[in-house]
């Protein structure tokens, strides 16, 4: 039992000390402005990574340095519209403050044009400039690799001159300001889900159609090698394997269906990929491929020409001439169905192969801490779906392969689940993922508007960890990890997951406060949530929260009437405490929340709750798993506040 008296000295003592660590915080703004810093000094957001390697040097985008009260970092952004955008999102001012000083891209310090693309390229690096004595032009061809962007000048002759080049208008920084710009955010990750499963579903059907082709050739009947049947196949027809054991490497050049009749296997000779593909619309389906050469890095020569001036044509060249089962080199179109891969390196390689369907795949490696991955996508939008990935340092590894969705498979026993690098755009769902001894699902390199929705994550070091901007995840189940979410990209929305039985159920990593982080059940966990340094972090909005067993209160519409904070060091112990309705009402603990609720930066590398839910926000899912009955509700009759 706890000490009560004891544990109201403590929480007297935490609100004394958080009242005058609220001084902090306090701003004079006074007559002196901060000088503009380097904008590799700030937390830049509004550009992709990918985008901003391929950007050639001479290129000088437009960007926004703001100095908030709050907030103790400089934020850099992409574009003076990503500021405009991103000031109006709810609870802006709450997290950060208001903006003390915003310095803009100076373009008048240097000559201007845009290229072929509308990307401004200078003869020198610009300056900053005071956004509120700038002037902005707006509605011309200039654009950044997100859209629409504003080209600012610190003289008006300069910016009229410009417009009489590339056309729009001159406006001061108040309209500025008024005006409304189109940037996707992660409600269009979340509003995309459904549009994602249907373009999965129509390549699904365009892919299964290549299972129709006529059969032209039967191995063993017309031909007697594997290759000579494929080397005779006219387009668009079958040739058939019937069952037994071919020992070839073999490459198909031509639209063609390679099937296997029964029990069949291809197997190589222990170097390189067994099956090279370099044609359009080429099926591959009932077939057992073994004898996979062994290189998983610093491959050989790739089929195809690669730009070797590309920002990454090393990384390319390192890894997309490795060794797999089945390696596709511009072939749009493929389709690996129903078939089996044993290997020490990859199971299956597109690269540049767009609309490939790898489905009711079972790829087999070498063990968690060797091998490279089940599937690798290199710039090939995919569908991966009802297969199995098991024993490979990446269970599937996507790289610049956009639009790509990855649903109902089984991910087990890799080093790394799921792997996006510099990736958006993209769906994860319905993916059953265990035993990882890293990541399941990964998330890296600073991409946009990826959706994980709906997995089942168990036992991996880490459960999912989401970076880069706009994503939305949610309805999925994070059980029996040491951490369960990493919380790590920036306007994101996490919604309506269940939380349980973690080591940690939730880290927030990510610099800006900027993520919705609602509806989510946190139960059976030994640390609910932790937060990286930085400032408080607000998992609540428009009067809704999280469910986390331990925050006990009075019922009020279906929240709690008390703030809870999984990183306070009374809050965090709750859930596994006895008497935990009495400690959560004691006088100090309910100051301390009120005053948590009035000064939202008082406290860094912290989370708040203001609206917890009185019970779990996702019953049903709660119910598959063995913490269903460790929830406990807020009291359902109104208390006095000394109760």
């Amino acid at each position: 039992m706890i000490d009560r008296s004891a544990s109201t000295v403590f929480l007297s003592f935490l609100l004394v000390t958080s009242l005058c660590a609220a001084g902090l915080f306090a701003v004079d703004v006074g007559s002196t402005s901060p000088e503009p810093v380097a904008f590799n000094n700030t937390v830049s957001v509004g550009l992709t990574l990918e985008s901003e390697y391929s950007l050639d040097d001479a290129v000088k985008l437009p960007r926004a340095q703001v100095f908030y009260s709050q907030y103790q970092y400089v934020v850099g952004y992409y574009g003076v519209e990503t500021f405009v955008e991103n000031q109006r999102q709810p609870a802006h001012d709450q997290r950060f403050g208001y903006p003390l000083t915003v310095y803009v891209t100076n373009y008048s310090d240097t000559e201007v044009e845009l290229t072929d693309e509308g990307y401004p390229v200078t003869d020198g690096s610009p300056g900053w400039t005071d956004a509120e004595t700038a002037w902005f032009v707006v509605g011309s061809e200039a654009r950044t690799p997100a859209g629409e962007t504003v080209i600012p000048f610190a003289d008006r002759d300069d910016a009229r001159a410009f417009t009489d080049e590339h056309g729009g208008s001159v406006q001061p920084w108040e309209a500025v300001l008024e005006r409304s710009f189109d940037r996707d955010d992660a409600a269009v990750a979340r509003d995309r889900v459904d549009d994602h499963r249907q373009l999965a579903d129509e390549r699904v059907e365009n892919a299964t159609a290549l299972t129709e082709r006529p059969t032209s050739l039967v191995v063993g009947e017309n031909r007697d090698t594997v290759q000579a049947a494929i080397d005779r196949a006219p387009a668009n027809t079958t040739v058939v394997l019937p069952e037994g054991t071919y020992a070839e490497k073999i490459e198909i050049d031509r639209p063609i269906t390679l099937a296997g009749e029964g029990n069949v296997t291809l197997r190589g000779d222990g170097n390189g990929s067994v099956i090279t593909v370099t044609s359009d619309r080429v099926a591959v389906r009932g077939i057992d491929i073994t004898g996979v050469g062994n290189v998983t890095r610093e491959g050989g020569d790739i089929p195809v020409e690669i730009d070797e001036q590309a920002w990454d044509a090393t990384f390319t060249k390192y890894y997309a001439g490795t060794d797999a089962g089945i390696a596709a080199y511009d072939a749009r179109g493929l389709l690996v169905q129903n078939v089996s891969i044993e290997t020490p390196a990859s199971g299956i390689i597109a690269y540049q192969s767009e609309d490939a369907v790898a489905q009711n795949v079972t790829v087999s490696g070498p063990g968690p801490a060797a091998g490279l991955a089940g599937i690798l996508l290199f710039q090939s939008p995919s569908v991966v779906e009802n297969s199995t990935f098991h024993g490979g340092r990446n269970g599937i590894y996507l790289y610049r392969s956009p639009r790509t969705i990855v649903r109902s498979n089984t991910i087990e026993n890799n080093f790394l689940g799921v792997h996006l690098m510099y990736t958006g755009d993209t769906l994860l769902a319905d993916n059953e993922l265990r035993e990882q001894p890293n990541h399941a699902i990964m998330i890296m390199t600073g991409p946009e508007r990826n959706a994980v929705v709906g997995n089942t994550v168990r036992n991996a070091e880490a459960g999912i960890s989401t970076g880069g901007s706009g994503t939305y995840v949610a309805y999925n189940l994070l059980a029996n990890n040491d951490l369960g979410l990493r919380v790590d990209s920036t306007t994101s929305i996490y919604e309506h997951n269940v939380i349980v039985g973690n080591d940690v159920g939730a880290e927030a990593s990510a610099l800006l406060p900027t993520n919705r982080v609602v509806d989510n059940d946190f139960v059976g966990n030994d640390i609910h949530a932790t937060a990286m340094s930085g400032p408080l972090r607000v998992w609540s909005r428009d009067g809704r929260g999280n469910y986390w067993q331990g925050a006990a209160g009075v019922a009020n519409g279906g929240q709690s009437d008390l703030s809870y904070s999984p990183t306070d060091p009374i809050d965090r112990r709750l859930h596994r405490t006895d008497g935990t309705p009495t400690l959560a009402r004691a006088p100090a603990l309910k100051a301390l929340a009120g005053l948590e609720g009035t000064v939202p930066g008082m406290r860094t590398g912290s989370i708040v709750d203001r609206a917890p839910s009185c019970a779990p926000n996702n019953p049903d899912v709660l119910e598959r798993t063995e913490w269903k009955d460790d929830a406990w509700t807020c009291y359902e009759t109104t208390q006095t506040s000394n109760d």
